[in-house]
């Protein structure tokens, strides 16, 4: 899953985005509106986490441009205005949620996830192939009955994969979705994540790699 974090509070914007990576989201952050729509032009994001508040570009802006765009990501409007008037207009320029400032953080991963479920595009909420079920929403990976322990990128590199299937990913996209823009592209981060992965999920095999083209869950015969 990869998630759009735009906030002007340099500090707020960094505790968010790295709260989210922790539970193995890809985050990217924005701090104005301006430098947002730039990404948004470029990058396909599943949520939004979008301040209304915002220098070059504000938020209720941003929001239309979003909603009116081909592919528009789920938005989740945070900010500081509390009243219901206030919810009324942010719902009304197609902001998917709502959160006030200051928010529970572990109710905005919930928001975020489920968010991110009710994409057009999203599939059901337990992914199932190979003996394994992962529920993205309870963070919960298991196979033939054992409880997986897998670390956050483990987890969000198995949704990728699942996700995708039948296709393929490559190491450039599984980047993409699961880690963030800053991820060097030459790194052997994701062989090692896929490596650690295979072991922990055991035999038989789930994942194939496929020469010169990446990864994928291995089909039912």
């Amino acid at each position: 899953m990869r998630v759009l974090v735009v906030e002007d509070v340099h500090r707020l914007a960094d505790d968010i985005a790295e709260g989210l990576r922790d539970h193995g989201m890809a985050v990217d952050v924005s701090y104005d509106g301006l430098d947002a729509a730039a990404k948004l032009d470029v990058n396909r994001y599943d949520v939004v986490l979008l301040d209304r508040d915002l220098p070059g570009l504000n938020g209720d802006m941003l929001c239309r441009m979003i909603i009116d765009s081909e592919d528009p990501a789920m938005v989740l409007m945070l900010t500081a205005a509390d009243t219901s008037a206030d919810r009324v207009t942010g719902l009304s320029l197609g902001a998917d949620d709502y959160l006030p400032k200051p928010f529970h953080f572990p109710e905005l991963v919930l928001r975020v996830r489920a968010l991110a479920r009710r994409r057009p595009t999203a599939q059901p909420r337990v992914l199932k192939a190979g003996g394994v079920e992962l529920d993205p929403l309870r963070h919960t990976a298991i196979r033939d009955g054992r409880r997986l322990d897998l670390s956050a990128k483990e987890f969000a590199v198995l949704e990728a994969l699942l996700r995708a299937m039948p296709a393929p990913l490559s190491a450039e996209r599984l980047l993409e979705q699961v880690w963030d823009e800053y991820a060097d592209p030459f790194t052997k981060t994701v062989s090692v994540t896929i490596g650690r992965l295979r072991r922990k999920l055991g035999d038989p095999p789930v994942i194939e790699t496929l020469a010169g083209v990446g990864y994928r869950i291995i089909p039912a015969d």
